[in-house]
């Protein structure tokens, strides 16, 4: 096992994780309803593709992450997880850009004209069932998962190993699946940008 790189303080942590927590959580909430109209002379739905690519990254460093610890490199996992969440930083600066930016975009809206009519159901057929339930389970579950990737990290800084281990048990599967489904929602909307 590796040394702490922390001083353990939990109660130092617990402010800090959870301020940041709700912290970004208003901020996504909040700035999800407004749109600015600024012409940034590209499409703004790049930051929809750049966040596609930092979600498919991340499901793949916490595949490897996984991989490294069962081998017993603990340098290299760390290293991994670590990466991981710089990426998921990096996600929600990106996510907030494209949600002010780009505005709304409606699932099979194949006319863009911001309305899903019943022609435009009937074309789309069950997918937007498909999509909605995906849609359904990402939200609350990303919305969830920031206080357990850094209680997570956090005991695995403090060398609290044990905790750490028994903390992923519920922070990884969820932060898959929130990182998967990320990719599969933005292939599935991609289609209906302008």
């Amino acid at each position: 096992m590796l040394e702490p790189t922390m001083i353990k303080n939990d109660r130092g942590a617990k402010s800090v994780i959870w301020v940041l927590s709700v912290v970004v959580f208003g901020a996504v909430a909040i700035l999800s309803k407004y749109h600015l109209d600024i012409d940034l002379g590209f499409n703004p739905h790049v930051f929809a593709q750049a966040n596609a690519i930092i979600n498919s990254i991340v499901a793949f460093l916490l595949i490897a992450g996984i991989i490294a610890v069962k081998q017993k490199s603990y340098l290299l996992h760390k290293k991994i997880m670590l990466v991981a969440i710089v990426l998921s930083v990096l996600f929600l600066i990106s996510y907030i850009c494209h949600h002010l930016l780009a505005g709304e975009t409606k699932f099979g809206d194949i006319n863009h004209d911001g309305l899903v009519d019943a022609d435009e159901k009937l074309q789309v057929g069950r997918l937007r069932i498909l999509y909605y339930i995906l849609l359904i389970t990402h939200i609350p579950l990303a919305a969830i998962i920031l206080p357990f990737i850094l209680f997570t990290a956090y005991r695995a800084l403090i060398g609290e190993y044990e905790k750490h281990k028994k903390l992923t048990r519920i922070t990884w599967p969820v932060w898959f699946y929130v990182a998967v489904t990320g990719v599969i929602i933005y292939l599935m909307i991609s289609p209906y940008y302008l």
